[in-house]
């Protein structure tokens, strides 16, 4: 006997219709390329949506084509994230911090008939166009007057005057829940990008996820600044999960330096925030150097790359804000785990709270996972063992776009489970944090070592804005670890003393057998630092002694 329930798909169309009806007036804020304030609300969000899918009715776009953008947090990227998914089209943001080639790359592979881009990637643009002959339209995010009088772009239209003309009238279309929404590519630092297209349904039960207590726990009170970019995994969702409760939205355009992020939280009264390490770590970096502090911001989650303790610290105790350590990765729409404390924690000292806050969370309603060794066998939780993460659910992908092999890992019961790639542990209560991805753990002795834990020590002294560990050959131990720093401006610290300052921290074999001193470290276009970029640059390296 089934239940008696009405059968209604789960559309993403239903988030801009709620938000219009129920949340009409809240405030969307955009710094805009031109470096203006503009200010819209989700009704004026909505009813512009609805003439972006007139616009793309005309433009006899089928089911399921893809729209491509290029462009920062922003009114108009939002409008297209509704307009585009919402009349049945797929929505692909395509990173603009990726190679020209493969952007070039990933838009054929997507077959990209139309491209939205801001004016500020217009040189990108210039030198992909000719190479994309899937797209028919170029679109210039702007109104008609800035519109560049010779951009080299045939046929350039703005935006403003393309979809401007249509009718705010449209009635959203029903379908079956599991077509496409949205794409986004891997940034591929390992052979070709691969696609990850998500479905509405997966897209609605994600959003579910993400706005509860636990997770990101926003609400129609909040005033949310997503500063993780909307090219990216879909700004780990906000855009959508916004809409669900009624927040406002603050968007920073593509103004990210310490100085403009934390005017744009005091102005807008931003109460929660979602970013990235690097941006955070520049930020604080602007408050402390001018004796600053925050008058409304009470939360930040702060995924990507793993938090540094030192700045969970600054955050939490210097400045009173919560920070929610989160995981994820662009095949899980991005969600996996967020890290927030229960209740048996609260009366724990400071230093216990902090060692669960270090962590990368407890795992999603809706994300399973469980750690396996090399032949497979599941790992105990029990926050010792270490093995191989792997996750299943249903916003994870089950295969690539226009994929050629099966990712997944079949259990005994034929179950699919997605290789996440990262080395983990994960403790009684449920809690993971990751140690490494496969690719980075260092191997001494027969001993594993976590390159993120020597990341970590290094980054809380003072001296030191950047460090990533790796591991370079020896000819007893097989691999030793080092520590590539990039030193704060103006700041002096020695390799002795910061290979002193590991003391005490970690077990001595895990302390770096030395200390490369660099002017920057390369960081690939999510943010996070290109270890293998790195080994290539120190392939000539020699341990000190050997």
């Amino acid at each position: 006997m089934q239940g008696l329930m009405q059968d209604q798909p789960l559309l993403i169309s239903s988030l801009i219709e709620f938000a219009e009806r129920h949340h009409g007036d809240a405030e969307i804020v955009s710094r805009r390329v031109e470096g203006d304030i503009h200010r819209t609300t989700w009704r004026d969000v909505a009813a512009r949506s609805r003439q972006v899918a007139n616009a793309l009715d005309q433009e006899q776009l089928l089911f399921s084509d893809r729209v491509a953008t290029l462009a920062w947090n922003g009114y108009r990227h939002l409008e297209l994230y509704y307009g585009v998914s919402s009349s049945g089209r797929v929505l692909h943001t395509i990173n603009p911090r990726l190679h020209p080639d493969q952007i070039a790359w990933i838009a054929n592979h997507a077959e990209d008939q139309i491209l939205c881009f801001d004016l500020s990637f217009l040189p990108l643009v210039q030198a992909v166009q000719s190479k994309c002959p899937t797209v028919r339209k170029w679109i210039a995010l702007c109104d008609a007057d800035k519109l560049p009088a010779d951009s080299g772009v045939p046929n350039l239209v703005s935006y403003e005057t393309w979809m401007g003309e249509h009718s705010s009238s449209y009635d959203w279309p029903s379908f079956d829940e599991n077509s496409a929404s949205s794409m986004c590519y891997t940034s591929g630092t390992t052979g070709n990008p691969k696609g990850a297209l998500y479905s509405h349904r997966s897209t609605m039960l994600h959003t579910y996820a993400s706005a509860m207590p636990d997770v990101m726990a926003m609400s129609a009170r909040d005033s949310v600044l997503p500063v993780v970019p909307m090219f990216h995994v879909n700004a780990w969702g906000i855009p959508y999960s916004a809409a669900l409760v009624g927040a406002k939205l603050v968007f920073p355009g593509p103004w990210l330096d310490g100085k403009s992020v934390f005017e744009l939280i005091e102005s807008e009264k931003v109460s929660f925030a979602a970013g990235v390490p690097t941006v955070w770590q520049m930020m604080l970096a602007h408050m402390q150097g001018n004796d600053l502090k925050f008058s409304t911001l009470k939360r930040t989650v702060i995924g990507g790359s793993a938090c540094p303790p030192a700045m969970i610290n600054a955050f939490q105790y210097q400045y009173g804000v919560e920070v929610l350590h989160a995981w994820g990765m662009t095949e899980m729409s991005p969600l996996g785990t967020l890290c927030t404390l229960k209740n048996k924690h609260l009366t724990q000292s400071q230093d216990q709270q902090m060692a669960i806050r270090m962590k990368q969370g407890r795992g999603i309603f809706g994300v399973e996972m469980k750690i396996v060794d090399a032949e497979g066998k599941k790992m105990p939780w029990d926050g010792k063992a270490s093995g191989d993460l792997l996750v299943t659910g249903p916003w994870v992908v089950k295969e690539y776009f226009k994929g050629e092999a099966d990712p997944l890992v079949r259990d005994e019961q034929g179950r699919g489970w997605f290789p996440t790639g990262d080395v983990a542990t994960i403790d009684a209560d449920g809690y993971l944090q990751i140690t490494d991805r496969s690719k980075d753990v260092i191997k001494s002795g027969g001993e594993w070592i976590s390159s993120i834990d020597a990341e970590n020590i290094a980054v809380a002294h003072p001296a030191v804005a950047m460090a990533a560990c790796i591991g370079v050959a020896h000819s007893k131990w097989d691999e030793r670890p080092i520590v590539v720093v990039v030193k704060k401006p103006g700041a002096e610290v020695s390799r002795e003393e910061l290979l002193a300052f590991y003391e005490g921290k970690t077990a001595k074999w895990q302390i770096p057998d030395d200390v490369v001193f660099a002017e920057s470290i390369p960081i690939g276009a999510t943010g996070k630092i290109l270890k293998a970029r790195l080994r290539e640059q120190l392939r000539d390296y020699k341990l000190p002694g050997l």
